[in-house]
């Protein structure tokens, strides 16, 4: 399968979860073993270069393809999640959605010095929650390898964000 058949596999709802909101439905496309494997291959590829060393996801719909992507690239998973979801020593930081505040946190031994991070997650639309997950990975000691996205709104500016970080920014399809 091609990346450009995936769109076919990606629902959109309207008014969801607000009045005026199009969500981006992926669960056609995970239900589909084809077109998953073809996400998952393709997200592999594009990031092979990289010489990451963690793979690092946002829950809960970035974990689908964070845990796969690290299998296939061989490295750890981090998992960065809401507070109160971890069961040891955390940092966490605070970061504006375009609806309010939220906070991410990951456990302080997720990561350190020498390790290379690629932040994965379903979709980019602000970039406000991906760099938040890239400052507690540099907050770590870490480096942030760059970013991985299933999905690119491209009536958002996250791709424009995260560009001005230096790092790779890869995704799949813009809807």
């Amino acid at each position: 399968m091609r990346v450009d058949n995936l769109r076919q596999y990606i629902r959109d709802i309207p008014n969801f979860p607000t009045k005026g909101v199009i969500f981006r439905d992926i669960t056609p496309l995970l239900k589909n073993p084809d077109a998953f494997a073809t996400t998952v291959d393709l997200m592999a590829e594009a990031v092979s270069s990289l010489n990451v060393t963690a793979v690092a996801a946002v829950e809960a719909r970035g974990f689908i393809w964070g845990g796969t992507l690290a299998y296939r690239l061989g490295v750890g998973f981090i998992p960065i999640r809401k507070p109160g979801k971890l069961p040891f020593e955390v940092v966490e930081k605070e970061f504006e959605l375009e609806y309010g505040k939220d906070v991410l946190q990951v456990h302080k031994d997720a990561a350190g010095p020498g390790d290379s991070v690629l932040i994965v997650d379903d979709v980019l639309a602000t970039g406000g929650t991906a760099q938040a997950a890239a400052d507690l990975v540099k907050t770590l000691g870490a480096d942030v390898a760059g970013f991985c996205f299933l999905l690119r709104l491209g009536t958002m500016d996250g791709y424009e964000r995260l560009s001005k970080l230096g790092k790779k920014v890869v995704y799949l399809l813009t809807v």
